[in-house]
């Protein structure tokens, strides 16, 4: 496994990142464990949670998963680089919500105990919260960090003037600020190239795209469908944007098969391809998709599947990113 760094960070992280969101309301405790020993074993140190993941309003399962997972021992806390979040909805009351300092803080004791750990690695705020002044939110983070709960803040699903927002700010109190960026980016969703991954590059934010596959359907929905195996092609993003683009996910799937690789794997090797990404979201129900997305790993796209993947997932105006994209 070569690491990479997070961002601007000394921390080394695999390239790619083991997502737990399918653990407990799709994947069994059982099956979670042993996903997560595999991805040990294969070298992935990055775990991604959230304390809204599980299934189970208000309880945290999933980050309950994962600790239960740690408490077995052998070293494990000590090999991942641990990353949940802060933002969503933990009960009715109206302050267990949001970016305000209160419940940055309440927020991170109850991940640290549901995770059964020390320490945090990485916190991100799993959403924009525009009624909280970004002094408020740094205060609250700096303490963390300097309680030794939290080592590194990240954000997710932040616009780039967010970025700019919470550096300058960050950079006021002299503190590190924003170290990673968590956004939705696949072929099929290319709208950050515009204004998000420039901002992420110059502040030295790592990339860290959640649905690589949008939704299974960049995974080889076609083939699973005729094969009848393919459960999230017929869901929710996939079996919408499958009816909208079937002829553009053939054509993909066609494209795949002429390079000799599985369509995710094509999908998880262009996002890794990309400038600023640090590490995409893999989010592995079984074993074999955990091991299946390693072989993304391994592949080099030249420039002729770079383009004609440009070609059936075309940028934004004129690609790249703006103002050129959309002006002269």
């Amino acid at each position: 496994m070569d690491y990479t760094n997070l961002g601007r960070t000394g921390l080394k992280v695999s390239p790619l990142c083991l997502g737990t969101m399918n653990f407990g309301p799709k994947t069994s405790e059982e099956d979670s464990f042993a996903i997560m020993d595999r991805a040990l074993e294969h070298g992935i140190n990055f775990f991604d949670t959230a304390n809204v993941y599980g299934g189970r309003p208000g309880e945290g399962y999933t980050e309950q998963i994962v600790g239960r997972w740690f408490a077995q021992g052998g070293g494990r806390r000590d090999k991942v680089v641990l990353a949940t979040k802060v933002y969503g909805r933990m009960s009715d009351w109206p302050n267990d919500q949001g970016l305000s300092a209160r419940n940055i803080i309440k927020a991170a004791d109850a991940s640290l105990q549901r995770l059964q750990t020390d320490w945090i690695d990485l916190y991100q705020m799993h959403h924009v919260d525009r009624s909280t002044p970004w002094d408020e939110i740094w205060q609250a983070m700096e303490t963390l960090v300097a309680q030794g709960k939290v080592r590194y803040v990240g954000s997710s699903n932040f616009a780039g003037w967010h970025l700019a927002q919470a550096q300058a700010a960050a950079a006021s109190r002299h503190f590190l600020g924003l170290v990673s960026e968590q956004c939705i980016y696949n072929l099929m969703t290319r709208h950050v190239e515009l204004e998000l991954i420039p901002a992420a590059i110059e502040y030295g934010i790592g990339i860290i795209p959640w649905s690589p596959l949008h939704g299974g359907l960049l995974s080889g929905a076609l083939r699973k469908q005729r094969e009848g195996t393919g459960a999230r092609s017929t869901e929710g993003r996939s079996s919408d944007g499958l009816d909208k683009h079937r002829d553009t996910i053939e054509a993909y799937e066609k494209l795949s098969a002429e390079l000799g690789q599985d369509p995710a794997n094509i999908a998880l090797a262009w996002l890794l391809s990309r400038p600023g990404v640090t590490a995409p979201i893999i989010g592995p129900r079984t074993m074999a998709q955990l091991d299946g997305a390693l072989d993304a790993l391994s592949i080099t796209l030249d420039d002729a599947a770079l383009a004609r993947l440009d070609e059936l997932f075309p940028p934004i105006g004129n690609g790249g990113p703006g103002p050129e994209a959309w002006a002269w």
